[in-house]
């Protein structure tokens, strides 16, 4: 009888023909496209900030950091050993040096305390930070998209916008008086609603001391471990908007009740609940019945951040192709040298290209909105269109990046997976698609001189591509009598966000790169289905060349 045994060694191979990792990169050194934007923007004078916020973000300690606070997600601690309720979230310690690291670097206070771009330099660092980690980006937007809010209530400002521009993340569960700097969260949306604020039920009653209690739900709660929550409830007078912190002046938890953690499909670094208000303690903000104006300064800076958080997401994801690409070799050459593979990547760098220069120029109208009517008006309508076409094409994007790796790219080791689960939020987040799309319309009818600065914008270009002066034409049958309608309004969205993103390449970016977007996204005799499907007279080298992120 033949006996068999193991071998004491197993053989072997040598690993080869795999790209180094990926870290120790300067994010935004390496990001021509960005520096660009920023500089069209007149945000220069942060280019030393957003280079040293750049080479933290691009870290490989930060990006263990990353991965550790995305693979330990969040939990909820309801009840302590003895019954108390406490309804707190417990984060990795990822989480929290994640926190700091751009908090303490200006990331929600920076638009509010720097003189000069700074809404560019919160836009920069907002698109590098969600190259590190995205989740922990939800609970900074909010912080800083406050401050319009709490602006409407001064006695409310008058302590609450101090702690948000202090730039300075305090992780520890106290009073906000006794902490060195605060987050601020939303919950606005209810379970029979959700966008539709107006179907609200939860309730404010007066506490017959000038503030209020709330009763009632709310079906998601992003970041329930904020200091205090910008909310929607019902007075005598209708909608109003209140904060509501975390803890009573007293010094006492308020009735906040946490009920559950939302299970997401991506964004698993971030918490997000559902909560009840019993009886909690809340100071109004803005005038009662006036809830929804109030809150909607708000909202526009947070679909700034969702666009700024699409444009992250698309780089990072850029990024992490072209690295692949530019080390994994097959029949002789290196992926990237392959004719299908470069003109992939072309045309991938054109979109992210295209989506860097109009969330900055956006960025640049917010800084000059206070003293220049064109500009806030162009924010105004540039804002959600540019919000419905940039954040939806970060799904296909990221799906066409993570199809550059092969089988590699589908593997949970690598980013990949984490990226594409996280792609769909920025455009379901702050209103989907139809949302946007209705809210353009409402724009137009409602505040026609934003459409008038919109097409100022647009006219700066003209006569620079033949494609371009094409597309601008064909949107004017928009305008006609009878031909926009609700029917209409993705397909109007879309048109005026290609000719937006044009014309912001047109102003900080390289002529090549504005040519190869009127010829691969302009040409009205082309379907662009497919990413790769190439445009003649792109000069797809230059373009890889120029989004590459040399270490």
């Amino acid at each position: 009888m033949t006996h068999y045994h193991p071998q004491a060694e197993l053989e072997t191979h040598t690993v080869s023909n795999q790209p180094s990792p990926f870290g120790d990169v300067n994010l935004f050194a390496t990001d021509r496209a960005l520096i660009g934007a920023v500089e069209a923007a007149s945000g220069s004078v942060h280019a030393g900030h957003l280079s040293a916020f750049g080479a933290k973000c691009g870290a490989f300690e930060t990006l263990e950091w990353a991965r550790q606070a995305q693979e330990s997600p969040p939990r909820l601690k309801s009840f302590d050993r003895y019954g108390h309720r406490l309804d707190e979230v417990e984060f990795h310690p990822a989480y929290h040096k994640l926190m700091a690291m751009a908090l303490d670097n200006g990331l929600s206070a920076g638009a509010w305390t720097r003189p000069q771009a700074g809404h560019v330099l919160h836009g920069a660092m907002m698109i590098l930070m969600n190259q590190a980690d995205a989740g922990v980006t939800c609970p900074m937007s909010m912080t800083y998209a406050s401050v319009p809010a709490l602006m409407a209530e001064p006695s409310v400002a008058e302590t609450w916008v101090p702690r948000v521009k202090a730039s300075s993340y305090d992780g520890r569960f106290l009073p906000a008086d006794q902490k060195t700097g605060v987050t601020i969260g939303m919950a606005m949306t209810e379970k029979q609603g959700g966008s539709d604020v107006r179907s609200n039920t939860t309730r404010a009653m007066p506490d017959g001391q000038g503030n209020y209690l709330l009763t009632g739900h709310k079906w998601f709660c992003s970041a329930p471990m904020s200091d205090a929550f910008l909310t929607l409830a019902y007075t005598e007078d209708g909608l109003t908007c209140f904060l509501v912190p975390r803890w009573r002046p007293d010094g006492t938890r308020n009735g906040i009740h946490i009920m559950r953690l939302k299970d997401k499909m991506g964004d698993k670094s971030n918490a997000s609940s559902e909560i009840e208000y019993h009886g909690a303690w809340a100071q109004r903000v803005g005038p009662e019945g006036r809830g929804v104006r109030t809150i909607i300064g708000m909202v526009q800076h947070t679909r700034y951040d969702c666009i700024l958080g699409s444009t992250g997401g698309m780089r990072a994801a850029l990024v992490q192709a072209l690295w692949h690409t530019s080390q994994r070799r097959v029949f002789q050459k290196t992926l990237q040298d392959q004719p299908a593979m470069r003109a992939v990547l072309a045309d991938l760098v054109i979109e992210s290209e295209a989506a860097t220069a109009i969330a900055l120029r956006i960025g640049a109208s917010l800084d000059r909105a206070a003293e220049n009517a064109r500009e806030a008006a162009f924010m105004r309508l540039a804002t959600p269109i540019a919000k419905y076409w940039v954040c939806k094409r970060q799904p296909g994007f990221v799906y066409e990046t993570l199809e550059c790796h092969g089988g590699a790219g589908y593997v949970e080791e690598g980013p990949m997976p984490r990226l594409f689960r996280q792609s769909p939020l920025n455009a379901i987040w702050e209103g989907s698609g139809n949302v946007i799309a209705l809210d353009v319309l409402r724009a137009l009818s409602r505040e026609p001189d934003s459409l008038e600065a919109v097409q100022a914008e647009l006219k700066k270009p003209l006569g620079a591509h033949r494609f371009y002066d094409a597309h601008i034409q064909a949107l004017s049958g928009y305008l006609q009598p009878g031909s926009l309608h609700e029917g209409r309004a993705r397909a109007f969205a879309q048109d005026m966000a290609l000719a937006l993103q044009a014309a912001a390449l047109h102003g900080s970016a390289p002529d090549f790169v504005f040519e190869a977007f009127c010829l691969q996204r302009l040409d009205p005799s082309r379907k662009g289905l497919m990413y790769g499907d190439i445009a003649e007279g792109v000069d797809q080298a230059r373009l890889i060349e120029r989004a590459m992120p040399m270490a």
